[in-house]
């Protein structure tokens, strides 16, 4: 495995907290941490069960470094990090993009 391999593997969310407005805090394997606005989700689809706020404040992590609420909804850890540092894919994970463009 290379470093770069390495490096994008390492990354994995370590907690998640419910905040107001719909909105969750995030702290990452390499440091990074801060919120993320999940408010423009909210009553669409299968987000429709975070009307109750209650619901929604059930965030956790998974054992497989998911951030989940139930076994029905969760959310890509990856995703969220990129959300949350601003990073590109190509940033994030270059092997996987460059395995995508010889595909």
């Amino acid at each position: 495995m290379t470093d770069t391999a390495l490096d994008e593997a390492e990354i994995r969310p370590t907690a998640v907290k419910p905040r107001e407005g719909y909105r969750i805090w995030l702290r990452y394997s390499d440091g990074e941490e801060g919120e993320v606005d999940l408010s423009h989700l909210v009553g669409k689809g299968v987000f429709k069960v975070w009307d109750d706020v209650a619901y929604f404040k059930r965030v956790h992590l998974t054992d497989y470094d998911a951030i989940a609420w139930d076994e029905d909804l969760e959310l890509c850890p990856d995703a969220l990090y990129m959300e949350l540092t601003g990073k590109s894919l190509a940033e994030l994970m270059p092997m996987s993009v460059n395995l995508m463009k010889n595909a």
